[in-house]
């Protein structure tokens, strides 16, 4: 018998707000978390504009001395577990604390900490290296680092599925509730990718905006969009198994229900033609669910703003839902947050969760030329009241990772 599986707590930190109320009351406002790049000279690169966290401070988390032992990603990610963990109102001690997990994924891991080390390197020597680089660079510390801060002793694992991290880290963790391997999971994922390298290497592959207005450069569905913009941040839900989280009386926001995972075996980033792999992972969703395409309401895309991505997104929802693809809902955030790569399915969870809870729909803001290809309603530049009851996350990743989470209303 499977366990039932709900969400009883949400943190975030994203280019939106330093939690998850200021970031989901932006995304419903329409705001824009996009930017002139700051945080590297934008003279250097041919993309100008990025989604910076702004204003964030960890020593409001974690002292200084143990701060500067971890990279910025590790930072968002133990910040967003924190508040997440305190949202649910969760008490982990000596009781229960190997009943709780942590499952937190990365895309990339501390590449700031391996830039700003191997220059070090470069210059003075191997001597002069610090000894926590290694494990300030490995992406499995985030969740190394939360379980030790929390004091969570159950499954700890990370997933580095590049775009599709914290979808399939949710989805992984679902899994290790629903078939009894614990009470409770701490999980998404977080990212920190505005550095040097990274930015060149995305530059370089030509997947980046070259769009210098920050107010249309992330513009997903729209004909004239040319890229993604890259952001940062970390999104954390706290999964709990129904009748735990009943007994102590939790806050519930929806139920997660369906999860599915596939690969293109296609192209190292380029979708597979059609979305095919994003097909599989929407249907094998809805089935574990125990849903028809019929019941989803509302899809919170990938939607990157590149040309292919959203293209072939928008073809693999037609041949999911047939029909019921014109009468769906769906929207890509990514229009105000960016694209926070590993972190983006983590963010687009509480997104997706929220929806259902208050019955609103996030839109797609900066959509002005309707593209031939991309002809589904893509709830347009201002949020849109809408009793849901059943909706999908989508991620879709560099490798050929598809990933989709679904959720329903909790009744």
């Amino acid at each position: 018998m499977k366990k039932r599986v709900v969400v009883t707590g949400i943190g975030a930190v994203s280019p939106l707000g330093n939690d998850a109320a200021a970031t989901w009351k932006n995304v419903l406002a329409g705001k824009s978390g996009v930017g002139p790049l700051t945080r590297l000279n934008p003279d250097e690169y041919s993309a100008k504009v990025a989604a910076e966290v702004k204003g964030f401070d960890i020593e409001n988390y974690v002292e200084r001395k143990e701060a500067r032992k971890m990279d910025r990603f590790t930072h968002y990610a133990v910040a967003a577990a924190m508040m997440a963990v305190k949202d649910a109102e969760l008490k982990i001690d000596d009781s229960n604390a190997d009943q709780i997990g942590v499952w937190v994924g990365s895309g990339i891991g501390g590449l700031e900490t391996f830039e700003n080390q191997f220059e070090v390197f470069q210059k003075r020597g191997y001597r002069r290296v610090s000894p926590f680089f290694v494990p300030m660079m490995i992406p499995d510390m985030a969740t190394g680092q939360i379980s030790i801060y929390l004091g969570a002793k159950g499954v700890n694992s990370c997933t580095v599925t590049a775009c599709a991290t914290g979808t399939n880290s949710i989805g992984d963790a679902f899994k290790v509730i629903q078939r009894g391997d614990a009470t409770a999971m701490i999980a998404g994922g977080a990212e920190a990718p505005i550095t040097r390298m990274s930015v060149a290497g995305f530059c370089a592959n030509t997947a980046l905006s070259t769009n210098p207005d920050p107010e249309t450069a992330s513009r997903p569905f729209d004909l004239n969009r040319d890229g993604f913009v890259i952001g940062e941040g970390a999104g954390i839900v706290v999964l709990e198994e129904l009748e735990h989280a009943l007994s102590r009386g939790a806050h519930i926001y929806a139920e997660i229900v369906g999860y599915g995972s596939t690969g293109d075996a296609h192209h190292i980033t380029a979708p597979a033609p059609g979305g095919e792999g994003g097909v599989r992972a929407m249907k094998i969703a809805i089935q574990d669910a125990g849903l028809v395409p019929e019941d989803i309401d509302y899809i919170n895309a990938h939607g990157t703003s590149t040309p292919y991505n959203d293209k072939y997104e928008t073809m693999a929802v037609k041949e999911v839902f047939g029909d019921h693809a014109y009468k769906l809902a769906m929207s890509s955030t990514k229009s105000m947050t960016g694209h926070l790569l590993g972190a983006a399915g983590g963010v687009e969870a509480i997104f997706s969760v929220l929806a259902l809870k208050e019955g609103i729909l996030p839109p797609t803001m900066n959509y002005e030329t309707p593209d031939p290809d991309c002809d589904l309603d893509y709830v347009v530049n201002e949020a849109r009241k809408a009793d849901i009851k059943a909706v999908l996350s989508n991620s879709l990743g560099f490798g050929g990772h598809n990933a989709t989470i679904a959720f329903k209303k909790y009744e």
